[in-house]
């Protein structure tokens, strides 16, 4: 199976750092945030990656371009002008860079990339810019088991601001950024392709249109993740990821706990989840809410 990533996006919100760069391109412990995506999905053994590319794409060509010499050990000889390889630290993936233009919308995006899917007819598909423990094996079985043409995974994200409970004028108990209420979506979707055509061209918004086509239709279901989700939005989520990455522990890192394997056994009923029954416009977290 591949990956489609959607890397192309703006970044306005993170404008310090993507005035410069693209904003998969922003760092977190030395390595871009794009590749800490794309290590999780290789934790679970999705290795093929589509990357959707725009603002700034050049960019993101050349760091691909240069992952084989990156932290090989290698001889130029200058005069023939031949390297020779020693020793190198590439990651074992496969990777298709797309151009799928600055001004597209996230659906043209997918749209515009489904053409490098070659046979395959289901995909993951997420964004460039958060970072989870979720377990993509495990939300690939549950897509398999629901029979859906897509699945979203859900997170219940913490509030940006602290809630206090008060009696007569006095605080009772105080939550620093507890966890919201309402599940939002996280990404780290499984589409079958005939989703593809609830996408009409570029401008089409793929959480707007065709994620409410689906949900009207049933044909959108949940994986509920109640671990490690983050995505980085602004220069404070970035320290904050910076920060637990210096820790020695980010909890994303799920590369470093072994390979992961799935089974139906090992989901519990509520990642197993349901369908979404409403896919809303409000946002917790700048991003819109799931009923389900």
């Amino acid at each position: 199976m591949k990956a489609m990533i959607l890397a192309g996006g703006l970044g306005t919100r993170l404008a310090e750092e993507t005035s410069v760069k693209p904003k998969p391109l922003v760092e977190i412990g030395g390595f871009p945030i794009l590749w800490h995506v794309m290590k999780i999905y290789a934790h679970c053994g999705v290795t093929d990656f589509i990357i959707c590319l725009g603002h700034k794409g050049d960019l993101i060509r050349e760091y691909f371009l240069n992952a084989f010499h990156r932290g090989s050990d290698f001889t130029i000889d200058l005069q023939s002008d031949r390297i020779s390889i020693h020793k190198t630290r590439s990651e074992p993936w496969r990777v298709t860079l797309v151009e799928t233009g600055v001004q597209t919308m996230t659906g043209g995006r997918v749209k515009r990339a489904a053409e490098y899917l070659g046979s395959d007819q289901e995909f993951c598909l997420t964004y460039a810019d958060g970072v989870a423990d979720v377990d993509v094996g495990a939300l690939i079985h549950s897509h398999r088991e629901s029979g859906r043409l897509a699945t979203v995974t859900a997170v219940q994200a913490p509030d940006r601001f602290g809630r206090i409970a008060m009696d007569n004028g006095c605080a009772m108990r105080f939550e620093e950024k507890p966890r919201a209420a309402d599940w939002i979506n996280a990404g780290y979707f499984v589409v079958n392709r005939k989703a593809i055509d609830l996408v009409a061209d570029d401008l089409t918004v793929w959480e707007r249109e065709p994620l409410r086509k689906l949900t009207a239709d049933g044909q959108l279901g949940v994986y509920c993740h109640t671990g490690f989700w983050m995505c980085m939005d602004t220069l404070q989520e970035r320290q904050t990821l910076e920060n637990l990455w210096a820790s020695g522990k980010p909890p994303w890192r799920v590369w470093a706990n072994g390979r992961s394997e799935a089974s139906q056994d090992a989901l519990s009923s509520n990642q197993r989840g349901g369908r979404v029954r409403s896919w809303t416009d409000k946002e917790a977290n700048g991003r819109p809410t799931l009923v389900f």
